[in-house]
């Protein structure tokens, strides 16, 4: 068999066709999932990126432990047991967050590419400073993370120089040399729908105002959005959706490849994205707060709730799945595919057997979650979801926020306080999968647990 995981970061969920969205061109991300089981009930656990990608390759959560850290040495990541399997293995990507030294995320891997230049990487300089894009008070950290992005991207003509582009024609050229292995696993993440947006120009001629007067705001300051007029988070809107259809441009082309290849048929293909990003949605403008770092903001669905795409050899697509799944699903399911044991513990189960019909469920609960904290005056919100209901718990330093998940999917009536019972239920059951998993004491008393 042939793998292939494709991480889109910061997609959201309902900027892609398939989960419903009219506005925004996603054919190739519609057209593999409708090659695929699609779960509607796809949510986040550890938040965000790299505690994201933590959970995809072990199957353990770490926002009760590590959060944002190296791939801790005791860890088997899905990679290494595929190796172990025989399969040939490669990590492609433009996420600048792997490169960090001692990440170890590379591990298992036979090959590994990071495309340089997204975001903060500081590949290029230059002997005059770039110009601002807008007014530097409106963009997140100036200095650390769009400088060094105009120093990198000065000088570029072509769509080819992109960086998402970039990443998928490295894997294009990775299964040239490789399309004949009997058993490869292709581990592609795509840093491209990420923050600066600044797309070719065409692809802004599809979504932005023509008569827009404004100046483009590439990356926007993670705050409460009243700081940017209605005009302005429009255009922030329009750069992200041109973005989106860019990379599902890319996505179409290894689509043909693997076809051409004849390969497509025998691929097992894993889409996902670590999580989403508010566009003034709930008043905010980013994924989490950096302004003001006591005080987390609620991880509502529009960040929570990702796409999730699973196709299987042999198995028709285009039916849709109500599974509450994770990213923590994720590593078992790869390693059943690939005909590997899953090591005792883990916390998440295989999707194969939802993608067979053999089980209409997995987990009857679902958390997400930045690190906990263990000092009870950081708020730290996380969402507990049994798919019917989700509960944003805040610890002790904040009141509950409860939504009722197929009447409210925006989440915007908060039934907290007619719903007393709900709220008990949940937060009990909140606590005692905090204790299955091993939470420290510290931890489960610092958020009155």
């Amino acid at each position: 068999m042939h793998i292939i995981v494709i991480i889109c970061d910061t997609l959201r969920r309902d900027y892609v066709g398939a989960y419903g969205n009219e506005w925004i061109r996603t054919p190739n991300m519609d057209a593999l999932a409708q090659a695929s089981t699609v779960f509607d009930r796809a949510l986040i656990g550890s938040f965000p990126t790299i505690p994201q990608r933590a959970e995809l390759m072990t199957g353990h959560h770490v926002f009760h432990t590590t959060g944002w850290a190296p791939l801790e040495p005791s860890e088997v990541p899905f990679q290494n047991l595929l190796k172990e399997q025989g399969y040939v293995n490669a990590m492609i990507t433009d996420n600048v967050q792997y490169m960090a030294p001692g990440m170890n995320y590379h591990q298992g891997f036979d090959a590994y590419r990071y495309i340089r230049g997204h975001q903060a990487d500081r590949c290029w300089s230059w002997h005059d400073r770039p110009d601002w894009p807008c007014d530097p008070n409106k963009l997140r950290q100036p200095e650390m993370l769009v400088i060094p992005h105009l120093s990198n991207a000065r000088g570029r003509r072509f769509e080819r120089e992109w960086h998402d582009p970039m990443t998928v024609q490295t894997a294009l050229d990775w299964l040239e040399d490789n399309y004949r292995q009997d058993q490869f696993a292709l581990y592609l993440d795509l840093f491209g729908i990420h923050e600066p947006w600044d797309p070719p120009q065409y692809y802004m001629d599809l979504y932005a105002d023509p008569d827009y007067a404004g100046d483009p705001i590439i990356l926007p300051r993670y705050d409460h959005s009243d700081y940017a007029s209605a005009d302005e988070v429009r255009d922030i809107r329009a750069r992200y959706a041109a973005m989106v259809t860019m990379t599902d441009h890319w996505i179409g082309r290894l689509i043909d490849k693997l076809q051409l290849m004849g390969i497509w048929d025998d691929a097992a293909i894993l889409f996902t994205s670590d999580h989403g990003w508010y566009h003034g949605e709930h008043g905010y403008l980013g994924k989490h707060t950096v302004v003001e770092p006591e005080i987390g903001w609620p991880l509502y669905h529009t960040v929570s709730r990702v796409p999730l795409f699973l196709k299987v050899p042999g198995i028709d697509g285009g039916e849709r799945s109500h599974a509450l799944v994770q990213p923590v699903d994720i590593a078992p399911t790869l390693m059943e595919l690939g005909g590997a044991t899953p090591p005792q513990g883990l916390h998440g189960r295989s999707l194969v057997p939802v993608v067979r019909g053999e089980a209409s469920s997995i987990r009857d609960l679902a958390i997400s979650a930045p690190r906990l904290s263990t000092d009870p005056n950081v708020r730290v919100c996380n969402s507990v979801s049994d798919g019917e209901w989700t509960l944003i718990d805040k610890g002790p330093v904040g009141d509950p926020e409860l939504y009722h998940w197929p009447s409210d999917p925006d989440q915007l009536s908060d039934l907290a306080a007619d719903e007393p019972d709900v709220v008990q239920r949940l937060r009990a059951a909140y606590r005692q999968y905090l204790v299955d998993i091993g939470t420290s004491q510290d931890r489960l008393a610092a958020r009155a647990l």
